[in-house]
């Protein structure tokens, strides 16, 4: 200790020791964690070896500056710091050789409100904005590493020097980028390092370049997300699309360096040919089918089956399944495979006019009926449809459900086919011949006819004749006297006899009346005398016309 206390003589023979100055001490002993020294005082002092950057680099006798905060302690022992010794040396000598806008070393010491405390010879304040381009997760993964960092702002009265490591490496991407930049080309291709993922597309950093990978130009395939096919920190090989200098905007492709799968599409799936693929995608018109990586194929739903009526493609297919199909059309330049299913069995259509030739007389059940007619299931998949026009040749039917009921058994003719549009046009009515074509043998003007009313209208009442013929009996036919409600003169069901007044080929209806019905045959000569003078006279063509005619000059008689 003597030695120690002569040492200290000898270096600083008279000074006093005063709180708040930088005194000399002598290293007595190192250990883990500690560092005691002598001041010349009766006790020790002692340091905490993590004011030391390198404990190693100091031995015992060695002799330090200190600062020297308190003479005395509780316990008497002097209150000293080698870091703040150092501190305070190092001040002068950063003020004088570091303004702001210098490039400064140093190690990150601790963390505090709002940033780090960095030992720069002085202890610096790091603000957490200033510790790089993002805003850390966590500040500890800092403390006890070593950084460059630029001065921005010296405080000389407080004695605070606020860095940042952030312009630094702000700065040097700039360099990155403007070199990146002025040596990339379009159609070149380079490596990247995945930066951030979007659903649009992903960032690449291109050296300190950020160049974007939009999702169309991730795959020749289909992909929902980029994080299909990418991670964030992963190297990739991309192409430069294009790029705009002023704004540092370069657009990138990682399909563009694989071979275009559509090159020689022709040749590699020719029309016809069978292939295989999965379903990726289910719409309401069809399903896309991948065939290979970065090809597809859509089946319509029309050609998934010859004879059954697909409405949405997945009463037949699911996403993910395993299917065949034949190759029916194409179109590169919009890279486009119409693809169909039921071209892998034979098209029972082209046997119909064989098995169902006009005029054969068919029996089937009714499948379905709809406003304009019946369908008849012929055999399994192939339906014949009876128009509500082909049901009866003499009756009205305004819909087929007035006639004809589902699951019936009916017989038909088969009047025309259609294997193109896979029809079948059926009839009742052609069973039996038209009675219309021999109608002046079965009924003449003047005769007695007798029927049931089946149908009353505000206007008349149809009659059914011999041979499934309806006849009509106007309002004006039915008495002498005057008919306000025929319903009140007619009953659905009552059977009535009528004379034939009209007969009409073309609109195929035949003309009643019961109030001539019973006129003798004096009477009746006598209206068939003015029928025939009013005929000449007026052009009138029908016993209708000629009994409305003598109806209007009775009354102006009368």
């Amino acid at each position: 200790m003597s030695n120690i206390m002569e040492k200290l003589l000898e270096e600083n023979p008279i000074r006093e020791l005063l709180p708040g100055t930088v005194v000399p001490a002598v290293i007595t002993e190192i250990g883990d964690n500690v560092v005691i020294v002598n001041i010349g005082t009766k006790t020790e002092g002692r340091i905490p070896a993590i004011e030391f950057n390198d404990i190693n680099e100091f031995s015992v006798g060695q002799t330090i500056d200190v600062f020297l905060e308190k003479l005395e302690d509780r316990e008497g022992n002097p209150i000293i710091s080698f870091d703040k010794a150092e501190q305070k040396k190092n001040w002068t000598r950063i003020i004088e050789t570091c303004p702001e806008g210098s490039i400064v070393h140093g190690k990150v010491k601790s963390k505090t409100k709002g940033g780090l405390i960095v030992n720069i010879g002085v202890d610096a304040f790091l603000p957490g904005s200033q510790i790089d381009t993002q805003a850390p997760k966590s500040l500890d993964q800092y403390i006890g590493q070593t950084y460059d960092f630029k001065i921005v702002k010296i405080n000389l009265e407080r004695k605070n020097i606020v860095i940042s490591r952030r312009e630094l490496i702000e700065e040097e991407r700039r360099d990155k980028r403007q070199k990146a930049m002025s040596s990339i080309q379009i159609g070149s291709t380079c490596h990247g390092i995945v930066k951030n993922i979007t659903d649009y597309g992903v960032f690449v950093d291109l050296d300190g370049l950020d160049g974007l990978l939009h999702i169309t130009d991730m795959s020749w395939g289909r992909i929902s997300h980029p994080n299909e096919l990418v991670r964030v920190g992963e190297e990739i090989e991309v192409m430069v699309l294009e790029i705009d200098p002023e704004k540092e905007r370069v657009a990138l492709g990682m399909k563009q360096t694989k071979n275009n799968p559509w090159d020689n599409i022709e040749y590699r799936y020719p029309i016809g040919g069978k292939v295989k693929g999965r379903v990726v995608n289910l719409v309401p018109y069809g399903a896309f089918v991948e065939i290979e990586p970065g090809v597809e194929g859509l089946v319509h739903v029309a050609e998934m089956s010859w004879t059954k009526r697909i409405n949405k493609p997945n009463e037949l297919l699911k996403v993910g399944s395993e299917i065949e199909a034949v190759v029916i059309g194409i179109e590169k330049g919009n890279q486009k495979i119409a693809l169909g299913i039921k071209q892998l069995e034979e098209n029972p259509w082209e046997m119909v006019k064989h098995n169902y030739p006009v005029g054969a007389h068919i029996r089937g059940m009714i499948r379905n009926i709809t406003n304009y007619g019946a369908f008849v299931e012929l055999e399994d998949g192939i339906d014949g449809m009876i128009h509500v026009s082909d049901i009866s040749w003499t009756k009205k039917i305004n819909h087929p459900s007035e006639v004809l009921k589902k699951d019936d058994i009916v017989d038909a003719i088969v009047i025309d086919i259609d294997p193109t549009q896979q029809r079948i046009a059926l009839g009742i009515k052609q069973l039996t011949s038209d009675p219309w074509e021999n109608i002046d043998a079965l009924f003449q003007i003047s005769s007695l006819v007798t029927g049931k009313v089946v149908k009353i209208t505000s206007y008349g009442a149809f009659v059914e004749l011999q041979h499934g013929i309806d006849g009509m009996i106007h309002i004006s036919q039915i008495s002498e006297n005057h008919v306000e409600k025929i319903k009140d003169v007619l009953a659905i069901g009552s059977e009535v006899t009528a004379r034939v007044i009209k007969i009409d080929r073309s609109e195929r209806r035949i003309g009643l009346s019961i109030k001539v019905a019973n006129y003798d045959t004096r009477a009746l000569e006598a209206e068939i005398k003015a029928y025939d003078k009013l005929k000449s006279d007026q052009e009138l063509t029908s016993l209708g016309d000629i009994f409305d005619k003598i109806d209007i000059d009775r009354n102006e008689r009368s």
